[in-house]
């Protein structure tokens, strides 16, 4: 017997196909790039019914690039042989794109205490600079740091929820790739971060119009310990804002995605000496011999962006959610700029234990 399609199976079917256009093709990247798509997906953030198990699937498609101009004054920043270039380059065009995927799994240990795990796949695309004017082509894929966070319900109601987590990154994220030959790939360029951090964050959503209107917002911070190679990544504070609107009473499966998004991140810092590169010789000069803990100066942003997206749900089975970030404001002081972004992905809830 032939299955009539719904028009609700033929809309997520439109959406899928868009997400997969705007996913791909992934060009390749450049220097310095670690920021990557950050917007709430409130089956993330939430806690999960005792016993019960949520899981998200989740794809960022994330590109990146250096204002006209500004690419050439990029420093060389290598960390193995403890050294930061300063350099003020003839480059038209430097670029970075990470690909990331993530298994994120929510398990409510009670009602009101909840454990998150995120297991992300990273692949970053680039053509660095790695200490000289031509650009080596960097590829590399591989496990990312693992997220724990530990979550409470503070105040459950009907209609209403906060949350207050703490979560730890593991350094499970690979960070000894090399670039060419035994010339490590700078730090931003590495699949983890060489060290564990700690988030603590606070989670709010309340529903305006029940069954309708759903209000929310989300605010983080992230400390990194500097890892064994003398490099630290800056400090890192989000905080989001938005609705989920369910436009139409007889289709309450759709729902309108609204949220705007604010990041900031502290400069990133190494112990290195300092050196100046000038391009007509080729060969950098020494400024300060001594090895001490300095500011990468092009690293560190400011970022607000507007980030609307579309929520499926697939016959009360899962959860279809596309979300595309657009920058309204960027600051990334010369440094490659987070362009319009894209997140997609599946959430499915399981019911292990004390349900039926």
């Amino acid at each position: 017997m032939a299955m009539k399609l719904s028009p609700r199976w033929g809309l997520s079917l439109c959406v899928f196909a868009m997400a997969t256009a705007l996913a791909g093709p992934f060009p390749a990247g450049a220097s310095c790039g670690s920021v990557s798509c950050f917007v709430v997906i409130g089956s993330q953030q939430q806690v999960s019914m005792a016993g019960a198990l949520t899981v998200n699937l989740i794809y960022n498609y994330t590109p990146m690039e250096a204002p006209s101009g500004e690419g050439g004054r990029i420093p060389f920043a290598n960390q193995g042989d403890k050294t930061l270039t300063l350099a003020n380059l003839n480059v038209n065009r430097i670029s970075t794109t990470t690909r990331t995927a993530t298994l994120d799994l929510n398990y409510g240990l009670t009602e009101r205490l909840g454990l998150q795990v995120a297991i992300p796949y990273k692949h970053v695309e680039s053509d660095a600079q790695i200490g000289g004017v031509a650009p080596v082509p960097y590829s590399e894929g591989g496990l990312g740091d693992i997220r724990a966070t530990l979550k409470y319900n503070v105040l459950p109601t009907l209609r209403s929820m906060m949350v207050l987590g703490v979560g730890v990154d593991f350094p499970s994220g690979s960070y000894g790739r090399f670039a060419q030959g035994n010339q490590l790939a700078e730090s931003t360029l590495q699949i983890g971060r060489g060290n564990f951090g700690v988030i603590p964050m606070v989670y709010q959503t309340y529903e305006l119009i029940p069954h309708r209107v759903n209000q929310f917002a989300l605010a983080s911070y992230r400390h990194t310990f500097k890892n064994s190679d003398g490099y630290q990544f800056g400090d890192e504070v989000n905080v989001s804002a938005g609705l989920n609107i369910i436009p139409f009473e007889k289709t309450p499966w759709l729902s309108l995605i609204q949220q705007f998004n604010f990041r900031w991140m502290q400069n990133d810092a190494m112990d290195a000496s300092l050196w100046q590169f000038f391009e007509p010789t080729g060969t950098p000069v020494l400024l300060d011999p001594t090895v001490k803990f300095r500011a990468v100066p092009t690293t560190g942003s400011k970022y607000v962006a507007y980030s609307p997206g579309i929520s499926l749900n697939l016959w009360d089975y899962a959860s279809f959610y596309f979300i595309a970030q657009i920058p309204i404001y960027r600051d990334f002081n010369g440094n490659v700029e987070q362009q319009i972004s894209y997140v997609f992905g599946l959430t499915k809830s399981f019911q292990l234990f004390g349900g039926s």
